[in-house]
C-alpha cells in the first residue's frame, strides 16, 4: 500500500516537472541492463519449454533450494548455455553443503546465488559462506528496507532491491545510494507484479548490476502499459513522470 502512494506521487511529480525519473535522479536512460527471465522449479519438459520460450533474453533466473537443484540446472543445460543467476529461496541449511552447491554452480555458468540460507539465520552464518564463496551471495528476503543495508555489509556481497518491500522509490533509491556507497553489488527484483511497479522500479535500473524485472511478464491481466523489454533489454521511455497509463 505505501509503494502504491509513493509511485503514484512520484509518477505525479514527475509529471508537473515534464521529466522522467531516470533524467531527474541524473541517470542514463542507456545503461538500462538486460533483465532476467525466471525459471521456476517445474518438470524436465516444462523446464525445457520455458527455456526455449525465453530464447530473447540474455541472461535466465533459476530458482532452487529443493532436493532437485542439479536436476533444474542440468536440465537448462541441455537446451542452452546462457548465463545464469540462481535463487537458493532460503531452501539449504548447511553451510558447507552451500558451499559445494555455490563451488558446482560457478562451474555451471550462474553468475550469483541469492538468499542461501533462511533469513532467521545469524548472519555470522552468511558471512562465512561469503568469505569463501567463488561467487556473488546476494540478501533477499534479508534486506527489505533501508535499516537492513548496512547490517548486510560483511554478511552479503550485495542486496536485491524490491520497491514492494521498500516501500516504493523514494527509499529503494536511498538503499542503492547506500549500498554503492558501502561497495555493495545491488540487485533490482520484483514480486509478481504488472508494468505499474515494473515501470517504477526502471528508473532505477540504470545504476544496478543485475535486473530481475520480469514480473509483468509473468501475468496475463497485466491493466497497465509501462517500461518495455526489447531483446532481454530494459527500456525506459522519456515520458514524463514513472511512465505508467493504464491500458486501453
Amino acid at each position: 500500500a505505501k509503494a502504491a502512494v509513493d509511485i503514484a506521487l512520484h509518477d505525479l511529480v514527475g509529471k508537473l516537472m515534464s521529466r522522467p525519473w531516470v533524467d531527474i535522479w541524473g541517470y542514463d536512460a542507456a545503461k538500462a541492463p538486460y533483465t532476467s527471465f525466471t525459471i521456476g522449479i517445474d518438470t524436465g519438459d516444462v523446464v525445457r519449454k520455458k527455456v526455449q520460450e525465453a530464447a530473447e533474453y540474455k541472461v535466465l533466473k533459476v530458482k532452487l533450494g529443493r532436493d532437485n537443484d542439479h536436476e533444474m540446472i542440468e536440465t537448462i543445460r541441455s537446451v542452452t548455455d546462457k548465463p545464469l543467476t540462481a535463487d537458493a529461496n532460503q531452501g539449504w541449511k548447511d553451510r558447507q553443503k552451500a558451499l559445494d552447491e555455490v563451488a558446482w554452480l560457478k562451474e555451471r555458468n550462474v553468475l550469483f546465488v541469492e538468499q542461501p540460507f533462511p533469513k532467521e539465520t545469524p548472519l555470522t552464518e552468511f558471512a562465512w559462506l561469503t568469505e569463501r564463496s567463488p561467487l556473488p551471495i546476494m540478501a533477499d528476503e534479508s534486506c527489505q528496507r533501508l535499516q537492513d543495508v548496512k547490517k548486510l555489509y560483511g554478511a552479503f556481497n550485495g542486496i536485491n532491491i524490491k520497491l514492494m518491500k521498500s516501500t516504493g522509490m523514494r527509499e529503494a533509491q536511498k538503499m542503492v545510494v547506500l549500498a554503492r556507497s558501502l561497495g555493495l553489488k545491488v540487485m533490482l527484483g520484483c514480486m509478481t507484479e504488472t508494468s505499474c511497479a515494473i515501470s517504477a522500479a526502471s528508473h532505477l535500473s540504470p545504476m544496478v548490476d543485475w535486473a530481475d524485472l520480469d514480473g509483468a511478464l509473468l501475468i496475463s491481466n497485466d491493466p497497465f502499459v509501462g517500461t518495455t523489454v526489447v531483446d532481454g533489454k530494459v527500456v525506459i521511455s522519456t515520458k514524463p513522470g514513472a511512465r505508467i497509463t493504464v491500458r486501453p
